[in-house]
């Protein structure tokens, strides 16, 4: 196996199931000996974390312009790379991100309507071609996310947050980017059917990282 570890992230729309998989997938690595780093996006570091409150305000003061949205992505994103991620990798860790660039193709591309070659120049400028080797898409449809997202929020008591407040036509959008950035990039991509009893989900996840790990040592 390769000194540097893997890169792998877990995407989707609200109510799939990712934040459940992403402790799955990441026990599933440690369980192969593998050192493993979970985090997620926007967020993974004190400063991220903190610009990740800031986007989620479901009450915020004033409305939240889609450019600033979008630049405050890549500035938590700029932060979590430097920090976190790419040491981690460095020196030979596995990561495992909820949500990263995809995302924002999906929720401010897809969702927002921003064009995707403006957000693809704040990629290039933060990333430098630096990709995931693994992507995990759990998709379902909207309304079967719906319920889902509506039982979690009603068992934990919580309230939605300024994304989960979204329209119907919203979170079509942000499935529909998805779905399109997997068929561009199959080799990266992996589509997990998460409408599914969580057993079943997992399985696929299980066969998906089996074939991946062994093909990658």
């Amino acid at each position: 196996m390769s000194k540097r570890g893997r890169f792998i992230t877990l995407e989707g729309g609200e109510g799939v199931g990712k934040s459940t998989n992403v402790g799955f997938v990441a026990e599933w690595l440690e369980a192969q000996g593998l050192e493993v780093v979970r985090t997620r996006e926007p967020g993974g570091t004190e400063r991220g974390e903190a610009i990740r409150a800031l986007l989620l305000d479901p009450a915020p003061q004033e409305p939240l312009h889609v450019d600033a949205e979008l630049l405050l992505m890549f500035a938590a994103r700029a932060q979590h790379l430097a920090e976190k991620i790419l040491p981690a990798l460095a020196r030979g860790a596995w990561v495992v991100c909820d949500r990263f660039t995809d995302a924002t193709f999906a929720y401010q591309g897809g969702g927002r309507g921003i064009a995707k070659e403006r957000i693809a120049v704040l990629e290039d400028f933060v990333q430098q071609g630096f990709a995931p080797d693994l992507t995990l898409l759990l998709d379902m449809p909207k309304e079967a996310a719906k319920q889902r997202l509506e039982a979690r929020l009603r068992d934990r008591h919580e309230q939605r947050d300024r994304f989960e407040q979204e329209q119907a036509d919203f979170f079509q959008a942000v499935r529909d980017a998805y779905l399109a950035r997997a068929e561009e990039d199959p080799e990266r991509f992996a589509v997990i059917d998460a409408q599914h009893p969580l057993e079943e989900v997992q399985a696929q996840l299980r066969k998906t990282l089996s074939a991946r790990v062994t093909a990658w040592r």
